[in-house]
């Protein structure tokens, strides 16, 4: 496929709300592959804040624990928690110039081979909502069209935050959305944990594991992993069901 067959069809994902099997997690996890696959990064994640201005990490390319962690660094300080704060992109050409600053994420980035960052604003009508965050292998910015891109794609998510429900929405019910999207978001932290420990599996695997899952049978991933935390499913539905190779 085309990179403009790829863009267009990025852009149709993240505007594709109304069908009956949307499920608000799958937006941020469409985003931050469409952002890997269009642009050139290394690795993509995005972050939305709470209600008490910490950014949770709602979806990323990479579900391993060490990525996790690099994620959960920025809490709290650092570029996507500046680029949150300000709504404005925030550039690290070198993140082993920023020893001072942000130490701990200097060596979390180094250890994990990175060695660039661009966080890009996620906001609906300027009001910031959280941050994706980009990473490189090499450094050096971001070319200025692959920043106006993921400008362009983290818009087209919060408007999709927006237009997910028939009725219509204002944006403190998107404030609203936002944070039920973030409760499903730790509950399918829990259900991963439960399917990683019933398979002996890494955090990654039962990630797919359970994506496949739903995708399978045609069914939210939110209600999927729901049901495993309150016990209405066993890990084992979820192993059990993988393909046999």
């Amino acid at each position: 496929m085309n990179r403009e067959r790829q863009l267009a069809q990025a852009f149709v994902v993240l505007a594709d709300t109304y069908a009956a099997q949307f499920d608000p997690l799958h937006l941020f996890h469409r985003l931050v592959h469409a952002c890997r696959d269009l642009l050139d990064v290394d690795a993509a994640a995005v972050m939305i804040a709470d209600a008490h201005g910490s950014l949770k990490n709602m979806a990323a390319t990479d579900e391993d624990a060490a990525f996790a962690e690099l994620l959960q660094l920025q809490n709290g300080h650092g570029p996507c928690m500046d680029c949150y704060r300000t709504g404005k992109p925030v550039s690290v050409p070198d993140i082993t110039t920023e020893q001072e600053h942000w130490p701990k994420l200097v060596s979390a980035m180094t250890e994990n081979g990175y060695e660039s960052l661009q966080a890009i604003p996620v906001r609906l009508h300027e009001r910031p909502l959280g941050a994706l965050t980009l990473l490189r292998h090499r450094s050096g910015h971001l070319v200025e069209d692959d920043v106006h891109l993921a400008q362009a794609l983290a818009d087209s998510a919060a408007l999709g935050l927006m237009h997910w429900s028939t009725e219509p929405a204002q944006v403190d019910d998107v404030i609203t959305r936002v944070q039920s999207v973030i409760a499903a978001k730790a509950t399918l932290e829990i259900a991963k944990g439960m399917v990683a420990q019933y398979a002996g599996s890494t955090i990654g695997e039962a990630a797919r594991l359970l994506s496949a899952y739903a995708s399978r049978r045609q069914v939210r991933l939110t209600e999927t992993a729901h049901a495993l935390v309150t016990r209405t499913m066993t890990p084992d539905a979820i192993v059990d069901a993988r393909p046999r190779t």
